[in-house]
């Protein structure tokens, strides 16, 4: 046997071990405290992630994600100012019988459809602005002793199957951590999280080797950047615990990782889709206008629009 037959051996022998011992994935985590001061003074009063694309706000397309992916209960961080969140995930009887005596069945098997069965929504408070770290920290009593999944709503991702069930599939295959990422031109790369790529485990799944948050320019591991799609093991609630306050001041979730990474196999996945960051002003207009293409009955006026408008 040689030294790469070896190696690979010893991959498969590890891969397998983790999915031995690993638990289904049926939590999902959205941090939704954010102030989205990138949105004033819109999100004075809206909560950035009940914006909306095409007909559905942000946070309802990842929820969607997640549901097609087979997560059963969602569990959403929220702040000050959020309670339309949980409002929209609830049921509104006046709404519901009106649409009845209208003879809406159609938009009110759509509302019925959105919402997640009784008791598989939970809400919990990040009291104050702490980070991303403290605020998927906050959701640990409801997560508990299980791994989980972490859903950032700013990114949408645009794919079929979506973003979270293809980072399943991979965690079918490995166990462990699973982290989505994407390539962007390397004089990019010290704008976001950064992972070293190891052994290939299909073809767009590998051994995640090091991390690495906003790399300084020509340091970067890789041009492969984290993309706000996660699988955790409950163990990073204690890593996370003890956390100093990294960039920004703040508790940050890939410090928890790094630190994560020197006990447990994280694993990296290349999926395929589109992903748009809502939380930026052009990001959430080139979403819509992007879902807007793919709708079958929007979409020959939006194209007649912007050949208007060049």
């Amino acid at each position: 046997m040689n030294g790469e037959t070896a190696a690979l051996a010893a991959l498969a022998f590890t891969v397998n071990e983790d999915c031995r011992n690993m638990k289904k994935i049926r939590k999902a985590v959205f941090p939704v405290a954010g102030l989205g001061t990138r949105f004033l003074p819109a999100t004075k009063a809206v909560p950035k992630e009940m914006l909306t694309i095409i007909d559905r706000p942000v946070i309802q397309w990842v929820v969607d994600e997640a549901r097609e992916a087979g997560i059963e209960h969602f569990i959403f961080v929220t702040g000050r100012n959020k309670g339309v969140i949980e409002d929209h995930f609830d049921r509104q009887f006046e709404l519901e019988e009106t649409l009845k005596r209208r003879g809406k069945t159609d938009m009110l098997e759509l509302l019925q459809r959105d919402l997640p069965t009784a008791g598989h929504a939970s809400f919990t408070r990040q009291q104050e602005p702490r980070g991303l770290g403290h605020a998927v920290w906050c959701a640990r009593e409801i997560v508990g002793d299980e791994p989980f999944a972490l859903l950032l709503p700013d990114m949408l991702i645009k794919g079929r199957p979506g973003c979270l069930a293809q980072m399943m599939e991979t965690y079918e295959k490995t166990g462990g951590n699973i982290i989505a990422v994407e390539e962007v031109p390397r004089e990019d790369v010290h704008k976001y999280g950064a992972v070293g790529v190891g052994e290939n485990v299909d073809g767009r799944s590998f051994r995640i080797t090091s991390m690495v948050e906003k790399p300084a320019p020509g340091e970067e591991p890789s041009t492969s950047i984290i993309s706000g799609r996660y699988i955790l093991q409950p163990e990073i609630f204690a890593l996370l615990e003890k956390q100093e306050p990294g960039a920004g001041g703040e508790i940050q979730i890939t410090d928890a990782m790094i630190a994560l990474l020197a006990e447990q196999d994280f694993w990296g996945v290349h999926y395929s889709g589109e992903t748009f960051d809502c939380g930026s002003k052009f990001g959430f207009v080139a979403a819509n206008l992007a879902f807007a293409l793919a709708d079958d009955d929007l979409a020959p006026r939006v194209r007649e629009m912007l050949e208007e408008i060049r």
